[in-house]
């Protein structure tokens, strides 16, 4: 059996799953403050007693985890130092020397994570082709350790001109510090991102070493107080890129975990698009405190390899750290079931971006919160049952939800409480689907051309509204869609990515070298594989090229020909580049030489291939569980609208919406003019008309 565990800003989902069967139990509990630990734990816990499962039968555990993100945001990493070229100490602050926004008179800008005082130069110096043109000053190298030491610093980043082609020095440091200060993490910008672009590089790296103590103390603690009760499997974790990692992997390149959990809701979506053959997805999910959109486009998620981490403005690009790793592109929006409602100085309604979190939460949830906010909006339209919230292993209190509403919202507005209740709801939704649009638009595509599928526990209560604005043509509500991110965990390959920076022309490129460094590159993969105990006899190969036009300052990503690259696979390699090109920029340029920049080399194992069907405790033969008044968009009063039972709809029958369709870990709303029906699988299909 597989465990995958995901930890959410409100709740830590669970889902168990029989590798041979198929067969899937869930389970959902709140994430607990200071230490998620404790909330995994709880959860494991409750889902093998749940289920009479004993941990013993677990061979593999798969985890996804805010940590890393949420200490960069917070700035409660470890204290961490700095070394670099002699001279090049402040290139984490010079940057790239852009305004992310040029009429701000009082721009703030991202601080490093390391202070001035904490980055030192060595003596040392490469030329840009890898060439030694100063040797490593071991006097050098030891005042500048012995100062950090000092200084009491648990991490140091080491990032040097030109590493990236010939990572010598940098090797020797790291050497030199774990021989004589094993007390001290450090991360080499060599293993942590050796491509072109010092800026890049060099903030990846601090940022590495940033997280990575405190990274590391997390999952042995994880991993310890598993063993404590029994684990004997495997823990493998899931990454940015949609991918899965070793426990030593995560420890060693953690800043890899930063969109760990969202990325397992973008891989869930690529399997049940395959399961029910929609190749063209935008994935929505909604959770307790934030929102992400992706594009699953033929099958494949969209993977970009320019991400920020800890911006100063949440949705301003440039206003944060940039990490040049490959990361599943997604659209974050503001908005979760926590996400508090206010009135602003304008007297406008507004939602977000704050949340109520599980600490306090919302006010219907009777923890203290006070706050209105999208659940409590979502309990008073209806479209939530208070008495089966969780399957009912947690009440929630309407009347908490309609004095938070009144006292903040429809008081001061003077409206009724029904009214501020959907103005929350539509707020919601539009900025969601504005932000949703944007996304697919920016990359040249149709949004009319991609259905939806929600997940998360608040995803299926939003999607149907959010999809007909952005003009969708069906939704996709998955089996255990509350729950999604971390079935996608257990769908998701083992697998690594190399890369290298090599810029040359392509009419004049020197062949050799580069079927050498992509044979290497190959051959690692195929090693950390076997490490990961995968059969490598079926792993699968994908070379990759970021390509431009020779001049131009950004790359788009192209895949390459297998096989030995020679002048011969130009041509191909030039109607992909152009095939991309077109896609994203509708033109291509003639008489303009391509560049390639950085090469990437992934290495995987196999998907799982599996038919889920859920397990459900108990579940009656009726599954019309009777009407309640539930309050729509653009209706003048509550409707009388259908609700029922999802673990006992027939499969295959259709029904017209509106409908109210209850399980344990979320609730879909089926919206007017609609129908749906249950596939064999149990997910919900809606046609919107």
């Amino acid at each position: 059996m597989k465990l995958g565990i995901d930890i959410g800003g409100t709740f830590t989902d669970l889902v168990l799953m029989d590798d041979t069967t198929g067969k899937l139990h869930f389970g959902k509990t709140l994430t607990t403050y200071p230490d998620p630990a404790v909330g995994i734990m709880n959860g494991v816990r409750e889902i093998l007693t749940n289920f009479n499962v004993k941990i013993q039968d677990i061979e593999t555990l798969v985890h996804g985890t805010t940590l890393v993100t949420n200490a960069i945001i917070e700035r409660k990493g470890a204290k961490t130092g700095f070394i670099t070229t002699e001279g090049f100490e402040d290139v984490l602050e010079i940057g790239r020397e852009m305004r992310y926004d040029i009429y701000d008179l009082f721009i703030s800008m991202p601080k490093p994570l390391v202070p001035r005082n904490l980055r030192l130069g060595v003596e040392e110096r490469m030329d840009k082709n890898g060439q030694i043109v100063t040797k490593l000053s071991e006097k050098s190298l030891k005042s500048v350790l012995e100062r950090l030491d000092t200084e009491g610093v648990a991490s140091i980043g080491v990032c040097l001109l030109h590493a990236f082609a010939n990572p010598k020095h940098e090797v020797e440091i790291g050497q030199f510090i774990r021989k004589n200060y094993p007390h001290i993490y450090v991360s080499l910008s060599s293993e942590v991102m050796p491509e072109i672009r010092e800026y890049e590089r060099s903030s990846a790296t601090a940022m590495n070493a940033y997280v990575q103590p405190i990274t590391d103390d997390y999952l042995k603690r994880l991993e310890k107080q598993l063993q404590d009760i029994g684990f004997q499997g495997v823990i493998n974790i899931m990454i940015s890129s949609g991918r899965l990692t070793t426990i030593e992997g995560a420890r060693k390149t953690p800043i890899q975990l930063l969109e760990s959990g969202p990325a397992g809701g973008s891989m869930a979506a690529v399997f049940f698009g395959k399961l029910t053959n929609l190749s063209h997805l935008l994935a929505f999910d909604m959770g307790g405190t934030t929102a992400k959109a992706s594009i699953i486009h033929n099958y494949k998620p969209e993977i970009t390899n320019h991400f920020e981490a800890g911006r100063v403005h949440r949705f301003k690009k440039g206003s944060g750290l940039p990490v040049r790793i490959p990361v599943i592109d997604m659209i974050e929006i503001g908005a979760g079931g926590g996400s508090i409602a206010r009135v602003n100085a304008l007297g406008l309604l507004t939602v977000g971006p704050d949340s109520a979190a599980s600490q306090p939460g919302p006010a219907c949830y009777g923890r203290g919160g006070t706050m209105p906010t999208v659940t409590d909006a979502d309990v008073v339209l209806g479209y939530l049952n208070p008495d089966y919230f969780l399957g009912g292993t947690m009440k929630l209190d309407v009347e908490a939800a309609r004095q938070a509403i009144f006292e903040h919202l429809a008081g001061p507005l003077s409206i009724t409480v029904e009214e501020a209740a959907l103005g929350v709801y539509r707020i919601v939704n539009e900025n969601m689907a504005n932000a949703a649009r944007v996304h697919i638009l920016e990359k040249g595509l149709d949004p009319r051309h991609y259905s939806m599928i929600a997940f998360g526990g608040a995803g299926p209560v939003h999607a149907f509204n959010v999809a007909r604005l952005v003009g969708s043509p069906k939704m996709l509500i998955p089996v255990g869609a509350g729950v999604a991110s971390a079935l996608g965990f257990l769908v998701s390959p083992v697998a690594s990515e190399e890369m290298t920076s090599y810029v040359t022309k392509l009419n004049n490129a020197n062949w050799l070298k580069i079927n050498t460094f992509l044979t290497k590159m190959e051959a690692k993969g195929f090693d950390f594989l076997d490490r990961a105990s995968v059969d490598k006899s079926t792993a699968i190969v994908e070379r990759i090229a970021e390509m431009r036009y020779a001049g131009q300052g950004h790359e788009i990503t192209v895949t390459l020909p297998n096989g030995e690259l020679s002048v011969a696979n130009l041509a191909e390699i030039e109607r992909r580049f152009k095939a991309e090109y077109e896609l994203r920029y509708q033109r291509s340029i003639e008489n303009v030489p391509m560049e390639a920049v950085t090469w990437r080399v992934v290495v995987s194992g196999i998907s799982p291939d599996i038919e889920p069907s859920q397990s459900v405790q108990s579940v009656g033969t009726e599954y019309f569980k009777g009407n309640r008044k539930v309050w729509f968009p653009n209706q003048k009063t509550a409707i009388d609208c259908p609700v029922y039972d999802r673990y006992a709809l027939p499969v295959g029958q259709s029904f017209e919406g509106p409908a109210i369709i209850e399980e344990m870990e979320s609730t879909t709303v089926v919206g007017l003019d609609s129908s749906f029906v249950v596939d064999g699988h149990r997910d919900i299909l809606v046609t919107l008309k």
